[in-house]
């Protein structure tokens, strides 16, 4: 029972880097820093992009537009964060351990 609880927090935790990538890599994209053309750079941006979009769409939606910040990936995060705390709390007695 315990690998589970270890799995489903590594999960968490590499989603929360896969999202912190996405916006580095947009923000990266938005100030010219790397080219958007790069067929390196858009293999990788495409792949973040699938990989949080289905999670961030809903929220944008619910979400109010803050002008051009986008604070959804902020909320998945809180999120993600959340879950992860409530499986710490409410996972059974004496099979929890955080990973790493």
């Amino acid at each position: 029972m315990i690998s589970l609880y270890i799995v489903l927090q590594y999960v968490l935790q590499i989603y929360s880097w896969i999202v912190i990538a996405y916006v580095i890599a947009g923000l990266l994209i938005a100030f010219g820093v790397v080219n958007a053309y790069n067929r390196a750079v858009n293999i990788v941006y495409e792949f973040l992009t699938r990989m949080t979009e289905p999670l961030l769409r809903p929220i944008r939606r619910v979400l109010p537009r803050m002008g051009q910040i986008d604070l959804s990936p902020l909320v998945l995060l809180l999120g993600i964060m959340l879950v992860s705390l409530l499986l710490t709390e409410y996972w059974p007695r004496g099979t929890a351990q955080p990973p790493g």
